[in-house]
């Protein structure tokens, strides 16, 4: 018999919703270009403009402020890719940041400027000195720890001082309420497979009056600012699934019970773990728990092999397993770094799925705690 799997791996990716699924094998029958003007182009251009108005609607923001890509690394790419001056940032922010700013200050000699971090992981936005031309990069909620960034205060710090900030919020919708029109941010970053929708697409969202270069020439997609011919199914399957996001923010404080109960469990099967960022503000769905002396590679091996699905940190990192760049950044030493595991949970998480966790992590661990 197949052993039953439990998934508890969304900040990697969320599975396909259902009404994801449905939009995109509708959207494959649009046989038109959504560049051309017969009733075929129409069709597929209606479906593209239908997914602009939901994703925009989870964000709160126009939707011809919305631009589709390929994802979030290319959005943060692309945010990133300005002739910024200066450029500030911690490295608790993903890799897709990290790395493109390794690059541009190896090939432009842009100054890039490391916040401080406390250690639930806050940036200290107020660390930076004033200077035209500069870009604040601030991740609106963690992908391993689900910390919260206050992106609004990074909005209010850019009005005053005359410069710009760039949120990757790939983490956050559905989870929390997001209003772009009143965070003060002037890009944001989305992607669909963090809320459900297919992999390979996702949005950079400009505001008004923010001026990039269009990061592919060619055609006029996108008004103009990435050229190609728009991949409707993917688009439509992105924006069913922001509508359904939205939907789950009403569920966010039964997931958060349900994360609790989990951290709850952990601890008192093992006192000596830890849940890091437990006191501060974050996600409702993450939890990050170090045991120290038991190594995050072993124990995701194991939770796997009993039908648990985790991860240690960032999925991003060709499944490589190793010490957390976030965890080290907030001063946690290197035995912690490398014992912790990210637990994220969903919208359809269950009571069910949280006992088959806490069962399996009983089984791997309890023994060992209950000796000593």
């Amino acid at each position: 018999m197949t052993q039953p799997r439990t998934y508890l791996d969304y900040n990697a990716s969320a599975p396909l919703r259902p009404e994801a699924r449905e939009a995109m094998l509708a959207a494959l029958d649009a046989a038109g270009n959504a560049s051309s003007v017969h009733a075929e182009g129409r069709r597929a251009r209606a479906i593209v403009d239908d997914a602009r108005d939901a994703v925009a609607a989870l964000v709160n923001a126009r939707a011809s402020e919305v631009i589709f890509t390929s994802g979030a690394t290319e959005s943060n790419t692309w945010a990133l890719s300005a002739p910024w001056e200066r450029i500030a940032f911690a490295d608790v922010e993903h890799d897709s940041i990290r790395a493109p700013l390794a690059q541009l200050a190896a090939k432009r000699g842009a100054e890039i400027i490391r916040l401080p971090v406390s250690p639930d992981g806050a940036a200290d936005i107020g660390s930076v000195a004033p200077a035209p031309n500069t870009l604040l990069v601030l991740q609106m909620a963690n992908n391993e720890t689900g910390a919260l960034q206050d992106v609004a205060a990074a909005g209010r710090w850019a009005t005053e001082n005359g410069a710009r900030v760039h949120t990757d919020a790939v983490q956050a919708p559905g989870r929390i309420a997001i209003d772009f029109a009143q965070l003060g941010a002037h890009t944001m970053s989305l992607s669909a497979h963090k809320i459900g929708g297919p992999k390979g697409v996702g949005a950079l969202v400009i505001g008004a009056g923010v001026a990039l270069d269009p990061i592919f020439a060619g055609g006029g997609q996108e008004q103009r600012r990435r050229a190609g011919t728009e991949n409707v199914a993917a688009i439509a399957g992105f924006g069913a699934a922001a509508g359904a996001a939205l939907d789950d923010l009403k569920n966010a404080p039964r997931v958060a019970a349900l994360r609790d109960s989990l951290e709850a469990a952990v601890i008192a099967v093992t006192p000596q773990a830890l849940v890091i960022g437990r006191d501060a503000p974050r996600l409702c769905n993450t939890s990050m728990i170090a045991l120290p002396g038991s190594p995050a590679e072993t124990a995701v091996i194991k939770l796997d092999l009993k039908g648990i699905a985790v991860s240690a940190g960032s999925a991003c990192s060709s499944g490589k397993v190793g010490e957390s760049h976030v965890l080290s950044a907030m001063g946690l030493s290197s035995e912690v770094a490398r014992s912790a595991i990210r637990v994220s949970l969903g919208a359809d998480t269950t009571e069910q799925d949280i006992a088959a966790f806490v069962a399996a992590w009983r089984d791997i661990h309890g023994g060992a705690s209950l000796a000593a």
